[in-house]
């Protein structure tokens, strides 16, 4: 393989991808390496931060390789990573002080009690945009300096650092001479001014860090650094680029304008809409973090996370046993009578965005005699659509700005049906893409810009299949007023 390349690096919650990028964008090669869910007898969800910062080398080393890559055509790195999963480690050895504390694990929910107990949920949410929760970096590290033995006293002589995966591998694959951040990752820390765009000296405070020991903050497109991949590379290359998984499958879709929004279909979903450089606070029920900070200047997104979109299709095959694998629901969906008004409110661990009802237990209501295995496997697919349609509309009313179009990924964008129905429900065109790596994709285009070697002409390279909104208006207002008014039903307050 010849010509000049850019090595993308997607650090996400099962495992570490590394892409090739040649010098139109495109990729040329991928690698993936999974790493181990440490799941204790409390439920808690760690992370192994060495086994990861080796599986990066890894997935490099293998890029090199398996594909007959000249080192001296890589020209520079970009790094997505998980958000939210955070840790802490010495700042002399550069070894973590312990496991890294997973996102979705909530075992500082005492911490944010206590820090609401003392007044700060309303401070916290007006300075960083987002509610007091467990899932953000600040009680996270707040619990590891408190629970972690010696890391207090450390922390005490300003000889810890704080991270998210990005910083961590910053900072690991530059021998420790870089330990810096990006304004998206930062934002979503819950100790970031997103207004003043610095570390909040009374947040802090209230979880007992000091921001001076915190990470530089920096614009997504500039130089964190240079690694060479512990000698995997004759020469040093600068990472030049650094995103947040989610705001780099926004960068990746190309939602570069106010306006543009993009879904990703995971295990729950993440639902982000580009609002341009002035922040809004939002009244319906989703936050407000910065997108990124590139060319000079920063821009914000409103952003709503579901809990259950991808996990009900799960829970359909492994649970319930109603499908042996998720490529039949599509079939099952067409079977399904179409007067049956069956809705499945899936509140396995209670409802997030824009509900905030964590109390609210998952119904099916609506059951006639219609209904059967193709009803229910269709009201389960189409609450994933629903779902998102009730985020989306959140978000159209904070912004005041109407959603014509909806750029998608994840695995359930495969599933026609699904598809096709929220292009109906949301009454606005769908685009699903030709590529899954869209996390990756952004960092490695941010660095691509902070080179110089890409510009906004990139996304054009994307193939996208579209869907439009064919369901008749009145059809689908009783649709989804039959969908308000089940969730109604679930709510607890």
């Amino acid at each position: 393989m010849s010509g000049k390349y850019i090595i993308g690096i997607d650090q996400s919650t099962q495992g570490t991808k590394g892409m090739l990028f040649d010098e139109k964008g495109a990729i040329a090669a991928r690698k993936d390496i999974p790493h181990r869910q440490i799941v204790d007898g409390n439920g808690w969800v760690s992370h192994d931060a060495m086994e990861i910062y080796h599986n990066t080398i890894a997935v490099v080393k293998a890029l090199l390789e398996e594909n007959d890559i000249d080192k001296n055509a890589i020209i520079g790195v970009g790094i997505s990573n998980q958000r939210e999963t955070s840790l802490i480690w010495d700042k002399t050895t550069g070894k973590p002080l312990d496991y890294a504390i997973v996102w979705q694990c909530s075992r500082a929910v005492d911490i944010c009690a206590k820090a609401e107990a003392a007044g700060m949920a309303d401070p916290v949410y007006k300075k960083t945009g987002l509610k007091l929760s467990p899932y953000f970096p600040a009680s996270k590290f707040a619990w590891l300096l408190e629970n972690v033995e010696g890391a207090k006293d450390a922390a005490a002589r300003h000889e810890v650092c704080f991270g998210t995966i990005d910083t961590w591998l910053i900072y690991c694959l530059t021998g420790g001479k870089s330990y810096k951040t990006d304004y998206s990752n930062a934002s979503r820390t819950q100790l970031f001014n997103i207004f003043d765009l610095k570390w909040d000296e009374e947040i802090c405070a209230a979880f007992g860090i000091d921001p001076k020991d915190l990470a530089q903050v920096c614009f997504s497109d500039s130089c964190f650094g240079e690694t060479d991949f512990e000698g995997l590379l004759d020469t040093p290359v600068p990472i030049h680029g650094v995103l947040g998984d989610s705001h780099g499958a926004l960068l990746g879709q190309g939602c570069i304008h106010p306006g543009m929004i993009k879904t990703t279909y995971g295990t729950g979903s993440s639902i982000m809409m580009n609002i341009g450089q002035k922040p809004i606070l939002s009244t319906h029920g989703v936050v407000t973090s910065l997108a990124w900070g590139l060319n000079g200047k920063v821009e914000y997104v409103l952003e709503g996370n579901i809990n259950y979109t991808g996990a009900v299709i799960t829970w359909l095959k492994d649970d319930v046993q109603l499908i042996q694998n998720p490529g039949e629901t599509g079939e099952w969906c067409q079977k399904a009578h179409s007067d049956d008004h069956l809705y499945f409110i899936p509140a396995f661990t209670g409802l997030g965005a824009p509900y905030w009802d964590s109390e609210a237990q998952g119904m099916l209501t609506g059951i006639t005699r219609t209904t059967g295995k193709a009803e229910i496997i269709r009201a389960c697919i189409e609450c994933i659509a629903y779902q998102i349609t009730d985020v989306i509309t959140a978000m159209s009313q904070d912004a005041g700005i109407p959603v014509q179009e909806l750029r998608v990924d994840g695995g359930p964008t495969k599933n026609p049906y699904l598809m096709q129905f929220q292009s109906d429900i949301l009454n606005a065109h769908v685009l699903v893409p030709d590529s899954e790596a869209l996390s990756c994709m952004g960092a490695a285009y941010a660095a691509g810009f902070g080179l110089g070697v890409y510009d906004t002409d990139i996304f054009d390279l994307l193939k996208r299949k579209k869907y439009e909104a064919k369901m008749e208006e009145s059809v689908r207002q009783d649709k989804y007023n039959g969908w308000k008014q089940a969730v109604q039903k679930v709510l607890t307050h």
